[in-house]
């Protein structure tokens, strides 16, 4: 009813073909819904002014608009189909807002989804090898899913795939795997080989692997996290950070097997609780005999977008953890209903059930209502292979929680774990690794404690900027005495200029035949640098402030600065200790909450920076020679592939603002000399030259403000983790330029999907291999070392792409070039 308010809005009379165009609504539509409301039609059934382009009516009989007659004699709709038809025919509107990839996958999952659904009988799916995977219709869904991983078009040509004969091989069976493998190894006498699947069988994985995650994925448990809608590296430290409360003891358990035939039947006979599909496990049987499968409990951190990680790897993986997690609620519910431990939280709730269960089983028969000790309590958090404990209670509940939970992995999965770290208490200062990131327990300051601190930071602050004032102008003297004193040794070579009574003629005779001015003031500078004592120091002007400017300035000037810097200590000390005796020891005592802290690795970080050729030994900025040879708009998607990684990863650490103190000082320079050095230029000038495009690469906490805005504007986007798994986390890679192509030597994309072709080859450099699980410093830690040196071509869109984490290198075909 309101837009048609707004109608007589605009007088007796309005033309609707306009108003229908204006806002994407049929003219018969309009109409309906106007005849429904039981309106006279005084718009255009009184003798009206006519109007350009329409006739005036003073009859019902029907509207002529533009030579068009829409009749009257429409049967009488109701509201709803009114309304409805409104709806349908705004939506067939050409002007619609593309979809995003996540909207794209979704709606790719949900037509393979009612294909699996419809395989549901007595419980059990069958027959989806041949009804749903075998069908050109899933495998098209499956490949164009590839795509949008990939970020291609989906209107883009299939190249040389025909689902429909690849449905005809799945379905007889004579689907030749290992002639859809290609290897891929390291040089030299130990050898380790790398199986990859063509485009072919990748999608054929694609499309099994949507098939299970369909059945297997409203199953797992609430703890597992990884490749599910939901739950994923940033759900797992969050629930670690939100939910456990309280910790007294944590510990991790990483496994560490490769797939065999025995783990391969344990899974194989778990899937057959609900799918009873012989013909999908005989491809799964074949994939895992050509060695395509890729599934490895350990070994790499998962859910990095790297190529060793198998398509079918995360929900292989989650179908049979799937048993160990419910062995740990299990194992859990059993210790915190048998075992009693300190009281955790006297105020706190209680809960009756677990109170009533815990004296079922000892028979105690103590009065509901009483007062009575907490129970023991075990947290749990799967991500893939890694897996999370804390505990709070005794340190003989941990280890026997640890002790069943790894004889539960050997026994009964044939899996190694290894201890990821030892029981340890929580509220130790080391803190305990998972996922990459460093959780520790802290405490966050009460509102009257933060002012305190801040106060004593701007005094602080402030004494900081005298001090580099102070430090400036010693140095500038100083440097206007070194300058003074080599042009006074100049003005000694002149004869007519030069006194013999002067200290430099008397010194002159030790000055060697040839010697060059600057070389006889060099040597003569190092005779006093020895005499005064003066070891060696970081830089040259410190020695110039403090052994010439500082000594020549008046006693009384010294002492002066001196005094304001101790009245500034005594200052921050003496304010601190009054404005906390103000707050009572209670109220901030009280305030003091206890934590869980997220710890971004900042020594990792800057070691990485310096394998990557970022920064020198000292810590210092300096360019990246192997990015020269690249575009300037590439170099600086490179970098700032970095700073959206490190904005998106660490947004939750308590450090963060290290990070950002990373970005401005050495990422943002490191971009900018190796600019510099492609260009030739003065920094100066590269920050003149490239400042809009620098803009992406913060320099100072303003600006990192608003960058942090986009980055978890982007995360908004693509909050979907199941559909971003391994593109969300997937590691910066160092690439450089090989050769232009030329068209002697044609070259097309490598990515999967893409025939578009490149205009340069590009070689990968494998600079780190690191120890799972690793951590996570926004390169990728483990690519497999047979692609070290591997060359691919990448288009323009795609190298960004691959830059700024958008596709990750499980998206390459490295079986291009054969």
């Amino acid at each position: 009813m309101a837009f048609l308010k707004g109608l007589r809005f605009f007088g007796s009379f309005m033309p609707l073909t306009p108003y229908a165009a204006q806002h994407h609504i049929s003219s018969t539509a309009l109409f309906q819904v106007y005849h429904h409301f039981g309106c006279q039609f005084n718009l255009i059934g009184k003798p009206t002014v006519r109007q350009p382009g329409y006739e005036a009516c003073s009859t019902l009989q029907g509207i002529r608009i533009n030579n068009e007659v829409l009749p009257t004699d429409v049967k009488r709709m109701t509201l709803a189909e009114g309304l409805a038809s409104v709806v349908v025919e705004s939506s067939r509107s050409e002007d619609r807002k593309p979809r995003t990839r996540i909207e794209r996958k979704r709606s790719l999952i949900l037509r393979i989804k009612k294909r699996v659904k419809e395989q549901h009988v007595n419980g059990k799916f069958h027959g989806l090898m041949e009804k749903v995977i075998a069908n050109p219709k899933t495998l098209e869904d499956a490949y164009n899913y590839i795509k949008v991983d990939s970020n291609v078009d989906e209107s883009s040509p299939a190249g040389n795939i025909c689902f429909e004969s690849l449905a005809e091989e799945l379905s007889s069976g004579s689907f030749d795997i290992k002639a859809n493998t290609y290897t891929i190894s390291t040089r030299g006498a130990r050898k380790e080989v790398l199986f990859l699947p063509n485009t072919k069988l990748k999608v054929v994985q694609e499309a099994i692997k949507i098939v299970l995650e369909v059945v297997y994925k409203p199953h797992f448990s609430k703890i597992s996290h990884g490749g599910r809608n939901g739950r994923g590296h940033s759900s797992a430290l969050k629930y670690i950070c939100k939910e456990i409360c309280n910790p007294d003891w944590w510990f991790t358990l990483h496994l560490n097997k490769k797939l065999d035939d025995q783990v391969l039947a344990k899974l194989i006979s778990t899937m057959e609780d609900k799918v009873d599909d012989p013909g999908l496990y005989g491809i799964i049987q074949r994939m895992f005999d050509a060695h395509v499968l890729n599934l490895e409990f350990g070994g790499f951190a998962k859910g990095h977008g790297l190529p060793q990680e198998g398509v079918l790897s995360p929900i292989l993986m989650n179908i049979y953890l799937d048993l160990l997690d419910s062995e740990i609620y299990k194992i859990s519910m059993k210790y915190e209903a048998l075992e009693s431990g300190p009281q955790i939280n006297e105020s706190g709730p209680q809960s009756t059930l677990r109170a009533w269960f815990r004296r079922n089983l000892e028979g105690n028969t103590l009065n509901s209502t009483g007062q009575q000790e907490c129970p023991l309590r075990a947290f749990s958090c799967r991500f893939m292979d890694e897996i999370f404990f804390a505990v709070c209670g005794s340190k003989d509940a941990a280890l026997a929680l640890r002790s069943d939970v790894q004889n539960y992995l050997l026994n009964f999965l044939h899996l190694d774990a290894v201890n990821g770290t030892e029981v340890i208490p929580s509220n130790g200062p080391q803190g305990i690794r998972f996922l990459g990131t460093l959780i520790k327990r802290g405490t966050r300051d009460s509102p009257a404690v933060k002012t305190v601190h801040k106060l004593r930071e701007k005094v602080r602050l402030f004494a900081a900027l005298k001090q580099e004032i102070w430090e400036g102008m010693t140095v500038r003297i100083g440097k206007k005495w070194l300058a003074h004193g080599l042009r006074k040794v100049k003005e000694s070579e002149i004869n007519h200029l030069a006194d013999s009574t002067s200290l430099l003629s008397k010194i002159s005779c030790y000055r060697k035949a040839g010697m060059e001015t600057d070389h006889w003031y060099k040597h003569l500078m190092k005779i006093w640098m020895q005499d005064m004592n003066v070891k060696a120091a970081v830089r040259e002007e410190l020695i110039l402030a403090n052994y010439i400017a500082e000594p020549a300035l008046p006693q009384e000037l010294r002492d002066s600065f001196c005094k304001f810097q101790e009245c500034v200590e005594e200052y921050i000390s003496s304010e601190t200790a009054s404005l906390l005796s103000l707050c009572s020891a209670s109220n901030i005592s009280g305030q003091l909450n206890a934590v869980t802290q997220l710890i971004a690795p900042i020594n990792v970080i800057k070691k990485r920076l310096l394998r990557y050729g970022l920064t020198n030994a000292e810590g210092y900025a300096c360019a990246s020679s192997l990015l020269v040879l690249q575009d300037s708009s590439q170099i600086i998607d490179w970098f700032s592939g970095i700073v959206f990684r490190w904005l998106k990863w660490y947004r939750e650490c308590e450090n963060l603002d290290d990070v950002k103190l990373i970005i401005s000082n050495q990422v943002r320079k490191s971009c900018i000399r190796t600019l510099a050095l492609k260009y030739r230029m003065h920094e100066s000038e590269i920050e003149k030259r490239f400042d809009s495009e620098l803009n992406r690469i913060p320099s100072n906490l303003e600006m990192e403000h608003e960058m942090g805005n986009e980055v978890l504007d982007s995360c908004a986007m693509d909050n979907d983790m199941a559909l971003t798994y391994g593109i969300s986390y997937s590691g910066l890679c160092l690439l450089s330029l090989a050769r232009m192509v030329s068209d002697s030597r044609p070259c097309n994309c490598f990515v999967i999907g893409c025939l578009a072709p490149v205009p340069c080859v590009y070689t990968i450099h494998v600079l780190e291999r690191q120890k799972f699980p690793g951590w996570k410093t926004g390169f990728s830690i483990f690519i497999h070392p047979s692609l070290n040196k591997r060359r691919v071509g990448l288009c323009t869109q795609h190298l960004k792409d691959l830059y700024l984490g958008h596709i990750s290198l499980q998206a390459i075909d490295f079986g291009a070039w054969r």
